[in-house]
């Protein structure tokens, strides 16, 4: 047994390895958000490290594993990479173990989105779809969820994270703690929004707390998670027959923006709460990419 290996042989041989992970990872100065995504993902490198043991090379040892997966996209493996590196990391600062993240490298992401939002005609479907929903508590949840999608592109977290007091029907606003904020923002409300989310607290006599409770026997007038609020969305496309994806709404509010505002990016990170106009930029790339392929098909018109 070399000597790297004798440091981290204490944490391998005891069976409480990932209650260790999940400790060290908790006391991150991070995002409740980010801390479950961290400790959710450890797992894959810990099963690694169990089965192949540990050595001065074992994440690289684990990026080529991840690289020979084809069942896993490159973002998602540069997220098991970051919490893998970020877990290592501490366990250097504790003495545990020598730094043996040095010298290895992420794995390379193109900037532009591989994945594509909801299109106008498939908005449209669900549209209809909602109008046709019978009146119950638990269709207006739905509605309300829906709304906020498209209305308002918020993200699965932030819709999560809404309590009652940050909603303001008469001034049609909402308080909204974004992706990386300690604070809440100011959102404006549109008014399909409002009458959704109206009509939700009424037929749910939603007063307090969570804007958002679980109806299941597990969770009960609980806070709904990120994972109950995507399958409930999901649900609804598929039995529409519309592949894609909760994040797939935020996609389509932000491509209808910039249509809308004939690309003006600021006025359009007002309303997406984007930290960057060179995230906006890369929606902008591919509306004028997608208005010139006419021209490329035309231009090409020809049988060989």
């Amino acid at each position: 047994m070399n000597e790297i290996q004798l440091y981290f042989e204490p944490l391998i041989s005891e069976d409480s390895l990932k209650d260790k992970a999940i400790v060290i990872l908790n006391a991150l100065d991070i995002s409740t958000a980010s801390r479950e995504d961290y400790i959710s993902r450890i797992g894959l490198f810990l099963e690694f490290v169990q089965e192949k043991g540990f050595s001065n090379t074992s994440f690289l040892d684990f990026k080529r594993y991840l690289a020979s997966r084809n069942d896993i996209s490159v973002s998602t493996k540069a997220k098991y990479m970051t919490v893998t590196k970020v877990f290592l990391r501490e366990l250097h600062k504790n003495g545990i173990i020598p730094d043996v993240t040095i010298n290895v490298k992420g794995f390379k992401q193109g900037k532009k989105h591989k994945r594509f939002g909801l299109s106008q005609e498939e908005v449209n479907i669900l549209l209809e779809s909602m109008k046709a929903m019978e009146l119950n508590c638990q269709n207006s949840r739905l509605k309300a969820i829906l709304s906020l999608l498209i209305y308002q592109g918020l993200r699965q977290i932030e819709i999560v994270r809404l309590d009652v007091s940050d909603i303001c029907l008469s001034r049609k606003t909402a308080l909204v703690k974004g992706k990386g904020h300690d604070d809440k923002e100011l959102v404006d409300l549109h008014p399909q929004t409002v009458q959704a989310l109206k009509t939700y607290v009424d037929i749910c006599k939603v007063r307090d707390g969570a804007l958002f409770v679980s109806m299941s026997n597990n969770n009960h007038n609980g806070r709904i998670t990120t994972r109950a609020l995507r399958n409930m969305v999901t649900g609804s496309l598929k039995k529409l027959e519309i592949q894609n994806s909760t994040h797939g709404f935020r996609h389509y509010f932000t491509t209808r923006l910039i249509e809308l505002f004939k690309a003006d990016l600021l006025t359009v990170q007002k309303y997406t709460r984007h930290h960057s106009v060179e995230t906006l930029q890369v929606y902008n790339d591919n509306i004028g990419k997608k208005e010139t392929l006419q021209t490329y098909y035309t231009g090409f018109d020809f049988k060989a």
